[in-house]
């Protein structure tokens, strides 16, 4: 497989990533041709259906950090608020220390947001690989090229015609071969088969065969998907057939409607938006920018990339509406503050095998979620004296807790009394 330019690449773990879901798409086609369906436009949704319900437990975990967030954001800002301006070395090891209470409070990490997004990046860059060549990953396919690129690897003459394709673009620093020839002929439009077939009069029996096998496996709703959507709707323009330009227009339109409405499904806004700074919502409007782009942005790489690719865009977003909603449904029924209570038992099991003291989450910084949504639970805001108070137990309970000797706990407090001792001095 030397030379093939898009895919089987040595990209540090986007290669292995795409191996892997070549062998998955390799399979679909498989059995769509054993039961007498041999569809590539097919197997891109099949195959896009099955990667996304592969991601679910990731998908899960990101909505649910972005709905604790709505919650956990407060508590954070309230401990950043109580050590501002403060930088001795306890206050600092006091301020990380109860910031990690909150994020284990809620079951989460400070890259709990972060994490599944960069375990997802190469897998969804390896999808996307795959999806725009087929070719190199499909064996039934690739082999339908065969014949006609075995003739045309040694012809004098084919390199000038297929480097002068505009779909050889890319491709024209490629060693020219026999990978480097089905890169161009997959992503040839029909006007350059069209190209191809007169400017190769004596291997016209074998490109008509190849060209007729191809058109079998890419036909997917009328539409070739080799071809891309601005093409195609030239081509029915000029041949009067309007409902398959309608077709060819709805791919476009459908991949940029169907990411608006999975990007409005998802929570990431009113997470950004509970910062409860200044920051937040600089972060918030540059989200609403992004999230208004990205569907435009889809609608036009639709118009001008393979249909293929197109339709790949739209049933992973399809697909992603549809597992948004069922989460956000489930979502909505979690008892949040049981979560949490089993949280915190976890985390204090953790702390006693570290020889720590069990957190008390009773201050302003870790606050029931009941307090944190606006105080409603007794009808009235906390006042400053309870603040104080609470602020003052839970610093002398750091301070009279006995803590294993070793323990980051222990040392905070011979720092702490090395500093009170230098001040009295």
């Amino acid at each position: 497989m030397t030379g093939l330019f898009l895919t089987k690449n040595a990209t540090p773990i986007l290669s292995q990533f795409a191996a892997v879901l070549g062998w998955i798409i390799n399979g679909i086609f498989n059995f769509l041709d054993s039961i007498g369906i041999p569809n590539v436009g097919l197997t891109v949704v099949l195959f896009t259906i099955i990667i996304y319900t592969l991601m679910i437990p990731l998908t899960y975990k990101q909505q649910k950090f972005s709905r604790m967030s709505v919650r956990m954001n407060p508590e954070l800002q309230a401990i950043q608020k109580k050590y501002k301006g403060k930088q001795d070395q306890v206050s600092m090891m006091k301020m990380q220390d109860e910031m990690k209470a909150v994020y284990a409070k809620y079951g989460t990490s400070q890259t709990g947001s972060c994490l599944p997004l960069l375990i997802q990046l190469p897998f969804l860059l390896a999808v996307y690989r795959v999806v725009y060549a087929i070719p190199a990953y499909v064996d039934k396919v690739k082999a339908a090229y065969m014949p006609l690129v075995t003739q045309l690897v040694n012809n004098e003459k084919a390199q000038e015609v297929l480097t002068g394709l505009s779909s050889a673009a890319q491709f024209k620093k490629q060693p020219f071969n026999e990978n480097t020839i089905i890169d161009i002929l997959n992503k040839a439009s029909t006007a350059e088969w069209d190209t191809v077939a007169s400017s190769f009069p004596d291997l016209g029996n074998v490109i008509d065969q190849t060209r007729n096998t191809l058109e079998g496996f890419n036909s997917f709703l009328g539409l070739n998907i080799s071809n891309s959507p601005w093409f195609s709707m030239k081509q029915f323009w000029s041949e009067g057939a309007y409902l398959l330009l309608i077709v060819a227009l709805l791919i476009p339109v459908l991949a940029g409607l169907t990411q608006w409405i999975s990007i409005r499904l998802m929570p990431t806004a009113a997470a950004a938006a509970s910062t409860g700074d200044g920051n937040g919502e600089d972060m918030m409007k540059s989200m609403q920018m992004m999230n208004n782009f990205m569907p435009l942005m889809s609608v036009w790489f639709c118009f001008i990339l393979p249909v293929g690719v197109g339709i790949y865009w739209v049933m992973s977003a399809v697909v992603r509406t549809i597992q948004q909603l069922i989460i956000n449904k489930y979502l909505a029924k979690m008892d949040i503050d049981e979560e949490i209570k089993k949280n915190i038992e976890k985390y204090n099991r953790k702390r006693e095998k570290d020889g720590l003291p069990p957190e008390r989450l009773n201050n302003v910084a870790r606050t029931n979620t009941k307090t944190v949504e606006t105080k409603k639970t007794n009808k009235r805001e906390i006042t400053s004296e309870e603040r104080q108070k609470q602020i003052k137990d839970s610093t002398e309970y750091y301070k009279n807790s006995e803590a294993k000797p070793g323990s980051l706990a222990a040392k905070a407090r011979m720092v702490e009394q090395y500093n009170e001792k230098s001040k009295k001095k």
